[in-house]
């Protein structure tokens, strides 16, 4: 398809918020040794579990390299449609384009630089370069016309909007110095402005401690809808995030949204620590280059990393005492959705979780 001039504030075309309804699901298929044990087999296990219960609800495709189509294709159930595409590594959420849509219900892509959270200052791996080429095929597959900027550094996971005009990212993310230091804040607002047409960015100051990538928001919190929100919480003083989520819910407290509402904010505890063992680093290849994953390393592992189908909600699973108390809390929130768990250790080990794997398209008024 072609490249929209312009941009989406202008065309009257406004990010479309994850709790709106899906026409279906992306995922990539998880292969790097230097990223995931035992070749990925354990991951791709997980996967094809993640994969199998968003199926239940809508579409999904499985987007897999030359060299594992054979093998994805065997894995995973025949209702999920299997696409051969050249990657990087599994992180869809983050490259793929993000979905605006206007009010007759046309929706385009909007195709953002990627370079691995960091670039060659702090970034995870490299090459990324056939990661920062799947949002234009996605695209093309979807048969949907994009906006693209040529030099503007910004991850699906790193923003959460409501749909209705407001934004929610870290200070810490969007400002790191591998991202875009030729940009002032306020410039990087008004880039947001214009290509995700909201009209109330709100700036936390940093992520959970433990993230990898600088801060993304989905590992801090999620809209159920629009003014109400889920929070990673802590009540243990002596945790490094007790502070930090209380510097959350301070500043969220303290600000109302695109259309002057007070946000309601649900708490939800986060799993005990979660640390990478000797025998799951001893299973990935280290390569110079890659992010190691060393025995007692944290894993960023949240709670509020969950996706949103159409009538469910696949959320994260660690064998922790915590996952009871998360899908009691889902289940209250999402009283219309069934809230399904899936153990999600191997997606954290390889440094993010279910939101992080997965892009939803939104439904609109032409199909392919």
């Amino acid at each position: 398809m072609r490249i929209t001039n312009g941009n989406p504030k202008r065309d009257g075309f406004r990010l479309v918020a994850e709790f709106e309804k899906h026409q279906h699901c992306y995922i990539i298929w998880p292969e790097r040794t230097d990223n995931w044990r035992e070749g990925g087999k354990a991951a791709q296990k997980v996967y094809t579990e993640v994969a199998t219960a968003i199926s239940k609800f809508e579409p999904v495709v499985m987007l897999v390299s030359s060299k594992q189509y054979q093998n994805a294709r065997q894995q995973l159930p025949s209702q999920i449609k299997v696409i051969e595409m050249s990657n990087n590594d599994a992180w869809v959420r983050d490259y793929a384009p993000l979905f605006v849509k206007n009010e007759v219900g046309q929706v385009r892509g909007v195709d953002f630089r990627f370079n691995a959270w960091g670039g060659l200052l702090d970034g995870l791996y490299f090459p990324w370069d056939q990661d920062d080429l799947v949002a234009e095929k996605i695209c093309e597959l979807e048969g949907m016309d994009y906006y693209r900027l040529k030099d503007f550094i910004l991850e699906g996971c790193a923003i959460h909007t409501d749909g209705e005009g407001t934004l929610i990212t870290t200070e810490e993310c969007l400002l790191s110095e591998g991202r875009n230091p030729q940009y002032t804040k306020s410039e990087i607002e008004q880039v947001l402005k214009e290509y995700c047409n909201v009209q109330q960015v709100i700036w936390l100051k940093r992520g959970v401690y433990f993230d990898e990538t600088n801060g993304h928001i989905d590992n801090i919190l999620n809209f159920v809808k629009p003014g109400v929100i889920v929070l990673t919480w802590s009540d243990d003083p002596e945790d490094l995030l007790y502070e930090i989520c209380r510097e959350w819910d301070e500043i969220l407290s303290n600000q109302v949204d695109a259309q002057g509402r007070n946000f309601e904010i649900h708490k939800m505890i986060y799993p005990n620590s979660v640390f990478i063992t000797k025998e799951e680093s001893e299973g990935i290849d280290m390569i110079n280059g890659t992010y190691p994953r060393l025995p007692g390393d944290q894993l960023s592992a949240t709670y509020v990393n969950y996706y949103t189908a159409n009538g469910g909600i696949i959320y994260p699973t660690f064998d922790d005492p915590n996952d009871q108390n998360a899908k009691k809390i889902l289940q209250g929130l999402y009283s219309d959705c069934e809230v399904i768990g899936v153990p999600a250790r191997e997606i954290a080990l390889g440094g993010g979780n279910i939101h992080c794997i997965t892009c939803s398209v939104p439904v609109r008024n032409q199909t392919f």
